[in-house]
């Protein structure tokens, strides 16, 4: 049986689209596969294994916590970046999200921006941070003594004061400055005594020049 020209044109036709169409594949896949960036977040830490990058790049990676702290500043590195030793995340008391930030230095398109959440570890209560506040003034108490009167006289001093000195019975009498009320009854008195005196001897002496 003969094959007619024409078909064989069209065979090797045909065999040379699926030649071409089967290295495109391959070709395609290369890229496909290449730029692997894997990495795990825990309660705890954070890990990288970013492989199959361009040598012939300069290729960039960050780490940080949305909104908070950068836990891997922007780092440079070849074909792969990987951590030897996990990141170790902060102390907290609720979920944290964890941004990874990956630029390739070939194409932008396998560049990578993503983020994870990091849960709260089972007794992971970080401490309260020292306060910064003054401490308030401490207020002195009151002594007992103090609020005693000071002029309040000393049961020492009460018992051992001299008690007034009585006047002494031997001691002379103060002569009298004023006149007495019984000063004038006793003029009278004496007065009368005398004129009774003289009246007895008048009438005596009368009797006895009668009598001669």
């Amino acid at each position: 049986m003969t094959i007619p020209r024409r078909s064989w044109r069209g065979a090797g036709a045909f065999a040379a689209a699926a030649v071409v169409g089967l290295a495109g594949g391959v070709i395609s896949a290369g890229p496909a596969a290449a730029h692997t960036p894997t990495w795990d977040v825990t309660c705890s830490e954070v890990t990288l294994n970013l492989t199959a990058y361009s040598s012939k790049a300069v290729n960039e990676v960050t780490v940080s916590v949305e909104g908070g702290e950068v836990l891997l500043p922007t780092t440079e590195f070849g074909r792969e970046y990987r951590t030897s030793t996990p990141i170790k995340l902060p102390a907290h008391d609720k979920e944290l999200t964890i941004r990874l930030v990956v630029k390739a230095g070939d194409d932008d398109k396998f560049s990578r921006n993503e983020t994870k959440t990091a849960e709260v570890c089972e007794g992971n209560t970080p401490s309260a941070p020292p306060s910064t506040e003054p401490p308030a003034p401490e207020t002195p108490e009151p002594s007992e003594t103090a609020t005693e009167p000071a002029t309040a006289p000393s049961e020492s001093a009460t018992e051992t004061a001299p008690a007034p000195a009585e006047p002494s019975s031997s001691a002379p009498d103060l002569a009298e400055t004023g006149s007495s009320s019984a000063t004038p009854v006793i003029g009278g008195a004496a007065v009368a005594v005398l004129l009774a005196g003289g009246g007895i001897l008048w009438s005596v002496r009368k009797r006895r020049t009668a009598q001669h």
